[in-house]
């Protein structure tokens, strides 16, 4: 398990690139709410940011000459290799795809080389590319002949559901249908689910440690890649093939259904489950839940950013776990399998990469350093070192030629601008190591794991 990597930050000088802007409200904010409640908003977020930090910076370049320097200096490392599979999926994706033609892909592709080579679209993209890799994926899903998939497991997972809980909850559940227990389980899973990562995203922004929602992103989009990829090499059928067609054997020519779902439908009048289940391309990726595992995955990142909280994300994700059974979208197990796998890439993420929260700082703005993965007990936390030697440090930081633009203390070249920050604008890992590991008497090149 890695140690925990501080990034103290300086002051910034009249030296700074001044391609970055720190936060403002957008312009359309001020039409909803009256001047003396905007004024005490900026009066009480500029007061809280310190002038040593460049955390809450935004890039805000278009020139494309700022990423290939930033590619050239950025210091490789095993972790890119992320990208590498990334860019295998999206291409296996389009080539299977039959909707869209060449013209269309070529414009898609191009689009996404334009957007990473952006500096001012890169910072947020980037760390979105799994999310997207996913949605292409699952689309292209439906693409994929029947001869390349493995045979559907009917039996499996009612077994495992009565050797496990000695019944079936899902039909349990399900045999108690009224329209207010329809609509209280539409809410989470056929609503909430939706917008939930957006909302989340956004008070991680505003209230977590600078560099929680690159993280968030990335941990939700490999989530639900490993999920898709378990549900096409172990395709099972749902709780409603079950009761539609009992234990039958099924095959790939079967569409979906919306189940439980088609009497939301029925109620307002509407053609939007029924349409949209009946034409899913994973009809049989039961195992695991993915949207058990949303949910799970959500709670354990809003937990950590609002720990108070915690009994109300544990409820939400109870909630989401009742729906899904009683609309007869999976069993139990299909929801513990769900959480589980958001529970270990959750706990990847913050081991080695998730900014610990710090209980005295409320806004992002807070924050004058953060600190990756878990605590190592042999290193104090950044506060209770000198203040002196930090002082030392930064001056000499300032004073030196290559240190970089963004303010961060850490004698690296100006041409390793950011390619992969782990936050928007924040500082790269070999500016964060050496600045660790100068700061402790270390060599750069020494490791502290």
């Amino acid at each position: 398990m890695s140690a925990s990597r501080y990034i103290p930050l300086q002051a910034s000088s009249s030296t700074l690139s001044p391609t970055r802007f720190t936060f403002a409200l957008p312009r359309w904010v001020p039409s909803l709410f009256p001047h003396r409640i905007r004024r005490k908003l900026k009066s009480r977020i500029r007061s809280r940011r310190s002038p040593a930090s460049s955390l809450a910076s935004l890039e805000t370049s278009f020139n494309p000459t700022n990423t290939l320097r930033a590619l050239r200096g950025h210091p490789w490392s095993f972790y890119d290799a992320q990208y590498l599979l990334l860019l295998a999926l999206g291409a296996f994706a389009l080539c299977i795809i039959e909707s869209y033609g060449p013209l269309f892909k070529t414009a898609f592709v191009t689009s996404i080389v334009t957007i990473l080579a952006i500096p001012t679209t890169r910072q947020f993209f980037l760390p979105f590319m799994p999310i997207a890799t996913w949605l292409v994926f699952f689309y292209s899903c439906r693409f994929i002949p029947n001869d390349w998939r493995p045979p559907i497991w009917v039996r499996v997972l009612p077994a495992l559901e009565n050797i496990f809980y000695g019944a079936n909850l899902s039909n349990i559940l399900s045999s108690h249908k009224a329209t207010a227990l329809d609509i209280l389980a539409w809410l989470p899973y056929g609503i909430i689910h939706f917008g939930a990562p957006v909302v989340c995203s956004i008070f991680m922004f505003i209230f977590g440690p600078p560099g929680t929602v690159p993280v968030f992103a990335r941990s939700f989009g490999y989530m639900n890649l490993v999920g898709v990829a378990i549900q096409l090499s172990f395709p099972c059928s749902p709780p409603w093939y079950e009761n539609m067609y009992g234990l039958a054997p099924a095959n790939y020519s079967i569409a979906g259904s919306p189940a439980g779902l088609a009497r939301l439908d029925a109620l307002f009048g509407l053609n939007l489950y029924t349409s949209t289940f009946t034409a899913s391309p994973m009809v049989f990726g039961a195992f695991p839940s993915l949207h058990a595992g949303s949910a799970t995955i959500e709670a354990l990142f809003m937990s950590h950013v609002f720990p108070q909280f915690q009994p109300l994300f544990i409820v939400y994700t109870l909630w989401l776990w009742w729906a899904t059974m009683y609309l007869s979208h999976h069993y139990a197990v299909d929801l513990v399998g769900g959480s589980l796998l958001a529970a270990v890439i959750f706990y990847i993420a913050k081991s080695n990469f998730l900014p610990q929260r710090q209980a005295d700082k409320l806004l992002r703005w807070d924050y004058d350093y953060v600190e990756r993965g878990e605590q190592d007990p042999e290193l104090a936390p950044l506060e209770d070192l000198n203040c002196q030697a930090i002082n030392e440090m930064s001056d000499w930081a300032a004073g030196s030629s290559s240190s970089r633009s963004s303010g961060t203390v850490s004698p690296v070249d100006d041409s390793q601008s950011l390619w992969e920050g782990e936050t928007l604008a924040s500082n790269s890992e070999t500016e964060i190591d050496a600045a660790a590991y100068r700061f402790k008497g270390h060599s750069p090149k020494q490791s502290i794991d």
